[in-house]
């Protein structure tokens, strides 16, 4: 029998309840097309918890590992075991010595999950042909390491911006770099990453996305196959002089180009004025900058990125030890915040990076797994969490494992399920869950 779906409290009442559904979907159909379009939601690529900021006359085959054989040397001079470390990080010894081994094998395996080419403020104006003679340099290096496997997952450039001084010379750059990865590799790689910094306007946003299109029909790639991040670092990128939220609609002028926001520690501070002394992640200022970029990211798939720090783990073990402790801090500072990803400026901050983030996720495993396994029905749970809830945790064990902080057969074991299953449920949009 067909289901009667109109709703009868009285006789002789019928309040035609599909009739009402019906008015309200022709209502809202624009509104859920846009929400569709401005929400996607998580893409469930693997984000990279550091951007590794090389200038390009610097980036050569083997880079990576370089930096891995570095800060393992580090290691070794200055913090030889987990007490060591400990005492120079701040961090508990326990936590210290059951992520070490982890660390080390990280550092040998996988020093740099993500590389970018500096040729804005790290590289600075050379002129033309010497920029010219780098930035094919660095992406014939970066083809040699793809060719020997040892490449970073992800790697880029970073350009001038489109303020009127630079954007010519950051359009040849960029156009040099890609025509230069395709024609010593045969193809755009995966991973490749493009920044774009100095954003002082909607419009150039906007012409970012022009001119990857137009890069794109020139070198025969597919429509939507250059993305680019948005380096937050002016205050007219967070707010504009009407008052509303800069970074919200530069995210939907990139139409869907836009990957990630980047937060620029001290080009954004010291526009607001905060002496170089101040000058911190941990400010209020950043706070407040960062607070915005992840509302206006919210949903939509873009990727937040943390900045850095410029005090550098280098010098006597006195000074290595405080710029540890200070990294460390800093990196687990963010990670609490939302914020899974920073920059990084030498191979010595490479030991405090794995070290912060790898301890953030083992300590989030056993309670997120309980949870998830109560969530997805497998035992009786203490905890009622939201489906936005779950995912979140999803997402936690998802990112520990592709780090190298959790392993995939503990993490299956304690959650009752797969990393795929974990996977598909941090990347489902919230809001369809049946």
């Amino acid at each position: 029998m067909e289901e009667d779906r109109t709703l009868r409290p009285g006789a002789g009442r019928d309040l035609g309840l599909d009739v009402l559904t019906a008015g309200l979907n022709a209502r809202l159909a624009d509104a859920d097309a846009r929400l569709a379009l401005d929400y996607p939601g998580s893409s469930g690529d693997r984000q990279p918890v550091h951007t590794v900021y090389v200038p390009a006359d610097r980036v050569r085959a083997g880079l990576a590992a370089e930096w891995g054989r570095a800060a393992l040397s580090c290691l070794d001079e200055h913090a030889p075991d987990a007490a060591a470390l400990a005492a120079a990080t701040g961090v508990a010894e326990d936590a210290v010595a059951e992520v070490l081994p982890r660390l080390r094998d990280k550092l040998r395996r996988e020093p740099v999950e993500d590389l970018r080419v500096d040729l804005e403020d790290g590289y600075g104006d050379r002129g033309d042909e010497q920029e010219d003679r780098d930035t094919v340099a660095a992406a014939r290096a970066l083809c040699a390491d793809l060719a020997a496997g040892q490449a970073p997952p992800g790697f880029g450039v970073r350009t001038k911006g489109m303020e009127a001084a630079g954007r010519a010379r950051g359009t040849r750059s960029l156009t040099l770099f890609l025509h230069t990865l395709m024609e010593e590799h045969g193809s755009l790689p995966e991973g490749l990453a493009l920044t774009l910094p100095k954003i002082t306007s909607v419009e150039q946003v906007e012409a970012m996305a022009w001119l990857t299109e137009e890069l794109e029909q020139r070198l025969d790639l597919p429509e939507g196959r250059l993305r680019f991040e948005l380096q937050i670092e002016t205050p007219q990128s967070v707010l504009l002089p009407d008052g509303t939220v800069a970074v919200a609609r530069m995210i939907r002028a990139g139409r869907g180009r836009v990957s990630a926001l980047h937060y620029g520690t001290y080009d954004y501070s010291a526009a607001c004025g905060i002496t170089a002394a101040y000058q911190s992640m941990a400010h209020p200022v950043a706070d407040h900058a960062k607070a915005v970029m992840q509302v206006a990211a919210a949903g939509t798939g873009v990727w937040l990125s943390d900045g850095s720090t410029n005090v550098l783990p280098v010098g006597g073990a006195e000074e290595v030890a405080s710029a540890w402790r200070l990294h460390a801090s800093l990196v687990r500072r963010s990670l609490e915040r939302g914020f899974y990803q920073g920059w990084d400026l030498h191979p010595h901050q490479l030991p405090t990076r794995y070290l912060a983030t790898y301890v953030f996720y083992r300590e989030a495993f056993a309670p997120a797994a309980d949870r998830l396994r109560s969530y997805l029905g497998a035992v009786a749970g203490g905890v009622l969490d939201e489906p936005a809830t779950a995912q979140a945790l999803a997402a936690a064990l998802v990112s520990g494992v592709r780090c190298g902080a959790l392993d995939e057969a503990e993490v299956a074991k304690a959650a009752g399920t797969d990393t795929g299953t974990l996977a598909a449920l941090a990347s489902r949009r919230v809001g369809q869950e049946n």
